[in-house]
């Protein structure tokens, strides 16, 4: 087994930290689980648009599901431990539902894309076989990319310490506790982030420019405002997703001078404020949601 320590350097604070933290999981879960009972209830939001925002909505349950409780009983009630395959378990969902989360917002993108520059094609691209094949191709990339690097941990030899300087089991801080060479990880681990990532963030970005390039030629103001207002929403969420995440990943292999507790804070919330904003900021954004989750309430 392992031991987890929380947030080196905030081990009197972590009792008090927990309160917000457990306060964003609680918003965090209820308000995915709120969008995808709204999406399914109401016939209106059955467009590729919210079947999209559907699978990111799972996908951020699972993320906080799989760290938030654990980081919690660390804070409150001094469970520090965790045994091996529970580490490897929650290291293989956090990367691979990481990346399939990556993959739906290009997806998203795409979408949006359809949606603005190509209006006539839209419904017969985006159709329900189409939108399934896009979804699980985001699932098998995200598995198929993290696998390899998770079978290759559990082979890995563990002699020395056994404490990870983490709230969470994360790939780098499980691997630096091995015995021998870790070379061959931690060159995985960072070239598949990069290429991830990378290839995900410029293709949005494409498609983005495309789409403001699309939009500032709209002659009517209110078609103008009306997709500018959605494009907004949707980078939003893209840059609360991929900021910290690069901030952590990068910072932990060449961040030396970043103040250790500042890092593990920033990868904390990199799990658990993403998937509190996102059903906040398309619920507020998205006249239909709103309307019916004002309706329910």
């Amino acid at each position: 087994s392992f031991i987890l320590v929380g947030i080196p350097g905030l081990e009197d604070a972590q009792f008090w930290i927990a309160f917000p933290f457990c306060t964003m999981y609680f918003v965090a879960v209820l308000g995915n689980i709120t969008l995808l009972l709204v999406i399914k209830a109401d016939e209106r939001l059955h467009l590729p648009m919210f079947y999209f925002l559907s699978m990111l909505a799972a996908i951020d349950l699972v993320l906080t599901t799989s760290t938030m409780p654990k980081i919690l009983s660390i804070f409150w009630f001094h469970s520090h431990e965790i045994h091996f395959e529970s580490c490897v378990t929650q290291m293989f969902f956090i990367h691979s539902f990481s990346i399939m989360e990556s993959g739906v917002l290009l997806s998203m993108a795409f979408d949006r894309y359809l949606a603005i520059c190509k209006p006539l094609c839209y419904s017969a691209i985006l159709t329900g076989p189409t939108i399934a094949k896009m979804g699980l191709a985001a699932a098998v990339r995200g598995i198929a990319i993290v696998a390899p690097v998770t079978c290759v941990v559990t082979s890995l030899s563990f002699c020395g310490s056994r404490v990870i300087h983490h709230s969470y089991c994360e790939h780098l801080s499980v691997v630096k506790l091995a015995c021998g060479d870790t070379r061959l990880n931690n060159i995985y681990g960072i070239t598949f982030a990069t290429i991830v990532v990378g290839s995900d963030s410029i293709l949005i970005t494409v498609s983005y420019m495309l789409v403001l390039r699309e939009v500032t030629g709209l002659s009517s103001r209110e078609a103008y405002l009306k997709s500018f207002s959605t494009c907004g929403s949707h980078i939003t969420v893209i840059l609360l997703f991929y900021t910290p995440g690069l901030f952590s990943i990068y910072s932990q292999l060449w961040g030396q001078s970043i103040p250790t507790h500042l890092h593990i804070l920033m990868a904390d919330l990199y799990l658990l404020v993403p998937p509190m904003l996102n059903p906040l900021i398309y619920g507020i954004r998205t006249k239909l949601i709103r309307e019916r989750v004002l309706s329910l309430l």
